[in-house]
């Protein structure tokens, strides 16, 4: 079973959930998703398969600047997936998807929720 993660190299939960599934013996096939960032269908395909909407992936801490003009409802699931296709760092990591699913690896034990 392959296992498709979208990684950070400079998060240390993304490195761990890595080394987890490479301890594991799985076959990871790594997206570094700042190098290669995911378009707008990927990052719905994504949330399909995590039974999530885009506000649940969100990554808020750091992105200040990019989500200063947020309305005071918070922006719907098309902006946000405008916002995040722009803006990769906006997407909270690690993610794991295998043939049961997909789930964001925070905290680290989730993982075990699609192996």
């Amino acid at each position: 079973m392959t296992i498709t993660l979208w990684h950070n190299p400079k998060c240390s939960t993304s490195r761990r959930v890595l080394a987890d599934l490479q301890a594991g013996g799985h076959d990871v096939r790594v997206v570094e998703y700042l190098k290669t960032p995911p378009d707008r269908a990927a990052l719905a395909d994504m949330l399909t398969a995590m039974k999530a909407r885009p506000a649940d992936i969100l990554r808020r801490r750091g992105n200040d600047e990019l989500l200063a003009g947020e309305p005071a409802g918070g922006y719907g699931d098309d902006a946000l997936l405008d916002l995040m296709a722009q803006h990769p760092i906006l997407i909270e990591r690690p993610i794991a998807r295998s043939p049961k699913g997909a789930v964001l690896c925070r905290p680290v034990e989730r993982l075990a929720e699609v192996l």
